[in-house]
């Protein structure tokens, strides 16, 4: 019988419930046995929710016991202190993006995680996505030849209302303590928001469709909806700062080009994710964009027959416990937290989108950030670029 990893979750909102606890409810190589969250009445009901038969609101008793293999960090803000504890603590760590706003930050918790023996796995959702995950396959089969150019956008209008407050968190009062953030009105002081946020996972399977390292970047931040609420209690708009759209290009070390846009102030349905690569052989175009009950599709062209084609995606490519009438979320998280495990329970060196993943999309964001600031083209590797500016939700 395989063995079951025990897994302890921190976080019980939105994203938790629709992602994250149903894959590993799904999974036969989990279970979660303890849920914690500040709210223990939210706490509870998620636990009833999913079988879950324990709750705590402190995560320092999660880190304290020596049953639970897992540790999964799906709060809202911040998450660079709890994954440093998470670590410190001997325990395999999923987190969602960012794992740190400082890419030298993300490479110092893979490091940690190496030393310890731990595996590591970063909330890059749609490297999940089984039309993704298909698309990578085709290309590792030859399918576009040689990569010539990528394109990746993603856009939605979560925040086309200005009324929609730019902190996601739901306060009962009003957060103290916090640095305000978007509060400094220049071109250069804008704080990075969407290209860390949704920018993340495209970058992160644009890297994958074309094979290679980007070497140079150039970069342009917005901020197109400049008054909003700050929070659920704020009853004013007030000028914010903040990206809520971006696009830059870049050159791979391996001669591709590769264009990125990104914005939740677009008109469109979440997440709104578009990859597309052209290579010397063939064309792959995958849209994750949910539209009339339909969460995904691959669509692939030939040199020899340029017409765009629709294919099906193969079953194997979907997540245990998958239902036709999932959300992408159930769909696409499924399908990561079940790799996680499957890659913890095999021992071995496998560990994709792990880190130092996240640390290599981390990079290109501070290197755009830093050639919006700069208003240059930006080599990479960084070195020791300035510390970014980033909104921490």
């Amino acid at each position: 019988m395989t063995p079951r990893l025990r897994v302890g979750v921190i976080g019980a909102g939105r994203w938790s419930a629709s992602a994250h606890l149903p894959g590993f409810h799904r999974t036969p190589l989990a279970e979660t046995v303890v849920l914690c969250d500040l709210d223990r009445s939210l706490a509870e009901r998620q636990a009833s929710a999913f079988a879950i038969p324990e709750v705590a609101t402190d995560y320092r008793a999660l880190l304290d016991r020596s049953d639970l293999d897992v540790i999964d960090v799906v709060t809202r803000g911040d998450h660079q202190d709890l994954v440093f504890e998470v670590l410190e603590a001997g325990k395999h760590c999923l987190v969602e993006k960012p794992v740190c706003h400082d890419y030298r930050d993300v490479q110092r918790a893979h490091r940690l995680a190496e030393s310890k023996g731990l595996k590591t796995k970063v909330g890059l959702t749609f490297r999940y996505a089984p039309a993704v995950m298909y698309a990578f396959d085709l290309i590792r089969q030859g399918f576009i030849g040689d990569p010539f150019v990528f394109n990746g956008y993603e856009q939605n209008s979560q925040w086309l209302d200005p009324d929609n407050p730019m902190d996601k968190r739901i306060h009962k009062t009003k957060p103290v303590g916090e640095a305000p953030w978007g509060t400094d009105l220049s071109p250069e002081g804008i704080t990075v928001s969407s290209l860390e946020g949704y920018g993340a996972p495209t970058i992160d399977i644009g890297l994958e469709m074309v094979g290679a390292d980007l070497v140079e970047v150039v970069g342009l931040l917005a901020n197109l909806v400049p008054y909003r609420r700050r929070t659920n209690l704020d009853v004013e708009r007030e000028r914010i700062n903040i990206d809520d759209a971006d696009l830059f290009m870049a050159r791979a070390a391996n001669g591709a080009i590769y264009s990125m846009q990104s914005s939740y102030v677009t008109v469109g349905n979440y997440p709104g994710i578009e990859a597309r690569v052209y290579g010397s052989a063939g064309a792959i175009k995958v849209r994750l964009v949910e539209e009339f009950g339909v969460i995904q599709t691959i669509h692939t062209a030939t040199a020899a027959a340029v017409e765009f084609v629709q294919r099906e995606i193969p079953a194997r490519y979907f997540p245990p416990g998958f239902r036709d009438d999932d959300p992408w979320s159930a769909a696409f998280y499924g399908n990561l937290v079940h790799n996680f495990c499957e890659e913890i329970l095999a021992g071995g060196a496998e560990n994709q989108g792990n880190f130092a993943q996240s640390a290599r999309v981390q990079e290109i964001i501070n290197a755009v950030a830093l050639s919006h600031r700069e208003r240059r083209w930006v080599g990479l590797p960084l070195g020791e670029a300035p510390a970014p500016q980033t909104s921490p939700f």
